[in-house]
């Protein structure tokens, strides 16, 4: 009959207890991660201090920024202060020092990157191509000992060193009859007095991680390359060179992305009113600001400021290195 109506027949028994029973069987989220949690409790431990840490020493002061905003006062309190809105930021932007300090901030970032980048990397390369142990370890420990001493004592070594009096740099100059140089008091040689001391500090501890790339390269590459008949600088630039290009890349976005977060400590100390010209940056001026002249609002404004030019840096540079070689922070 054309009227008739088709029942779609139901299924068996078994089939129907089968679905009923996966689905009761089926953990949820919560008793997934209960008993995640039991299994693993050890690990979560391990990693509840430096999150507690994050937690209280990063996010939660991250809301007292909003005295940026505002002309703030220690009686009525971050949240209690007065609204000013982008004030703070315009008498910054129009203060006559603002790009001196951008100047200086970037010319010293810049010039610490493209110096401090490729010469771990040599050294990796070098060290990874020597095969006699003795010699290969003291020079791994003569160059990773840097690193080690505080900033303090490094700076404390430099002024001895360029003293115009009592360095021996001036006295070695002397013997071909070069008059006393006051490097630290010439704004010219700022720069490369930070930059040339933080490459020697800094050099040993980078190249290990460079080392450790190396050793994570495939040696069959490297036996292919031989019986292929590469020579040893075709094949560090053709095997050795790609194999830590990930890890050089991701080096060279987090240098660049922190770019305006110069080193404050080291800039202060090697600073004097002789070379303010070239070592006043963003973090010396924060600091006199804020701690100096009590301006807090001011301080947290051109701090905010430098933040958020650290971030814009940080997501372009991750987003080129990511077009150009494939490899970035989140690939």
């Amino acid at each position: 009959m054309s009227g008739t109506i088709e029942v779609n027949p139901a299924p068996p028994a078994p089939v129907v207890k089968q679905a009923v029973t996966s689905i009761r069987r089926r953990p949820t989220r919560r008793a997934a991660a209960s008993r995640s949690f039991r299994r693993h409790w050890q690990l979560y431990l391990l990693i509840l201090l430096p999150v507690a840490y994050f937690v209280i020493f990063k996010y939660i002061p991250i809301s007292n920024a909003v005295i940026a905003f505002k002309n703030y006062s220690p009686i009525k309190g971050p949240w209690g202060s007065d609204w000013v809105g982008f004030k703070n930021f315009e008498l910054f932007f129009d203060n006559p020092v603002f790009w001196t300090l951008l100047k200086n901030t970037f010319g010293l970032a810049l010039y610490t990157v493209l110096a401090s980048f490729p010469i771990p990397i040599i050294l990796a390369l070098a060290l990874n191509e020597i095969r006699q142990g003795v010699f290969k370890k003291t020079v791994q420990l003569v160059t990773y000992a840097p690193y080690f001493i505080s900033t303090v004592v490094v700076v404390s070594m430099t002024l001895l060193v360029l003293s115009p009096r009592l360095g021996f740099v001036n006295d070695a100059i002397g013997l071909f009859g070069i008059p006393a140089v006051d490097f630290l008091g010439d704004p010219n040689y700022f720069r490369h007095i930070y930059v040339w001391s933080d490459v020697w500090q800094t050099t040993g501890y980078s190249a290990v991680i460079y080392l450790a790339a190396l050793a994570g390269i495939d040696p069959a590459l490297h036996e292919s390359a031989r019986i292929d008949g590469a020579s040893r600088l075709q094949r560090i630039w053709n095997v050795d060179l790609p194999g830590i290009m990930p890890t050089a890349v991701i080096i060279l976005v987090l240098g660049v992305g922190n770019i305006m977060s110069i080193g404050f400590e080291k800039v202060f100390l090697l600073q004097n009113p002789l070379n303010l010209a070239q070592s006043e940056i963003i973090a010396t001026y924060v600091y006199k600001t804020g701690l100096l002249n009590a301006d807090f609002s001011m301080a947290t404004a051109i701090g905010l400021f430098n933040s958020v030019v650290n971030l814009f840096l940080l997501l372009v540079v991750n987003f080129a290195a990511k077009r150009i070689t494939g490899n970035g922070l989140w690939s």
